[in-house]
């Protein structure tokens, strides 16, 4: 090819590649543009939320300071110092609510994981009606929760509610009416309702861990001669183990930053025995107009949720493997 094609090919050529180039560059791109928004919603949601809460925590934002929150002074570090000072009406009520949220945790994730497990046990076997009874173990978690805890107030009425009727005058377990929503009873109900609507999700979780168990394994246990619950116990829990490990950890931080619940069963005033962390932190926040305290209890709910999570992760090593 002489000089002068060579010359007249060139033009086209460049232009070949600037669109090849082009055409790259767009697919390099196409993948940040489909995530954008995600990524905006993530920051206006969560991470601006977060960083203007850790702000809050080392001022001293008050119901003073409503119509100019600029205005409130810098106090450091003194928020965390009386929310820590277990001394303190404040600090001791802090650690009140804190033991009361970790006892409420290890009930409901213990009995909803154990209500889930013999669930999925259940359905996990061949019998006539199964997908009906699939379906009627999801209802809980299909429902709204503020209308499922609506409905478990009103079971929990004194004169007409269901429970008590039940209790009283069709078991004849107990000779008087007990206030389900008052004092020491008012844990207790609590803890009924939020494992109401958190098993299901154990049950879903540990069904399809279930299934993937393969069933010659249990063949050969049967030949071997190992019952249900050496079965249960040998290879059943031990191939559960990764998806219980998740399971554990996700519901230990729904249930441990439970709100919904005790707010629509009690309002803005529970009962001691049934005020956990969330709500006893949006009381000294939004009724008590101390947001700078409130804001340090929260982050410090934050420390404390992040540490118990690697905590638990590095020690069960969820989802590294095996363990071997």
């Amino acid at each position: 090819m002489s000089v002068a094609e060579k010359n007249a090919v060139a033009p086209a050529l460049e232009g070949v590649r600037r669109r090849r180039s082009s055409r790259w560059m767009g697919r390099r791109r196409l993948p940040y543009l489909l995530i954008l928004p995600a990524v905006l919603f993530e920051l206006l949601i969560h991470v601006i939320p977060l960083l203007a809460g850790i702000g809050i925590s080392f001022l001293g934002l008050s119901q003073f300071f409503i119509r100019n929150w600029t205005a409130a002074p810098v106090v450091g570090l003194d928020n965390y110092k009386v929310a820590l000072d277990f001394g303190s009406p404040i600090g001791h009520g802090l650690l009140h609510s804190f033991a009361i949220t970790a006892g409420f945790t290890a009930l409901v994730i213990g009995v909803s994981w154990a209500g889930g497990l013999a669930a999925a046990l259940l359905v996990n076997s061949e019998f006539r009606g199964r997908n009906w009874f699939r379906t009627l173990f999801l209802i809980p978690y299909a429902l709204p929760v503020y209308v499922a805890v609506i409905a478990w107030s009103f079971m929990f009425d004194r004169d007409n509610g269901a429970i008590n009727r039940l209790l009283v005058d069709d078991l004849h377990v107990v000779s008087h009416r007990p206030f389900w929503l008052l004092g020491t009873n008012a844990f207790w109900s609590i803890v009924m309702t939020t494992v109401w609507r958190l098993w299901p999700f154990a049950f879903l979780m540990t069904l399809a861990g279930l299934q993937n168990i393969p069933k010659e394994v249990y063949e050969a246990a049967d030949l071997d001669g190992a019952g249900r619950m050496r079965q249960l116990r040998y290879i059943t829990l031990p191939m559960l183990a990764p998806v219980t490990g998740v399971l554990i950890i996700v519901m230990f931080l729904w249930t441990f930053n439970e709100f919904n619940t005790p707010y629509v069963l009690f309002g803005k005033a529970p009962p001691s025995s049934a005020d956990l962390l969330s709500l006893h932190i949006y009381v000294n926040s939004f009724i008590d107009l101390n947001f700078g305290l409130g804001s340090a209890m929260s982050v410090l709910l934050l420390i404390f949720l992040m540490l118990s999570t690697l905590i638990y992760l590095r020690v069960f090593k969820v989802g590294g493997g095996s363990r071997a």
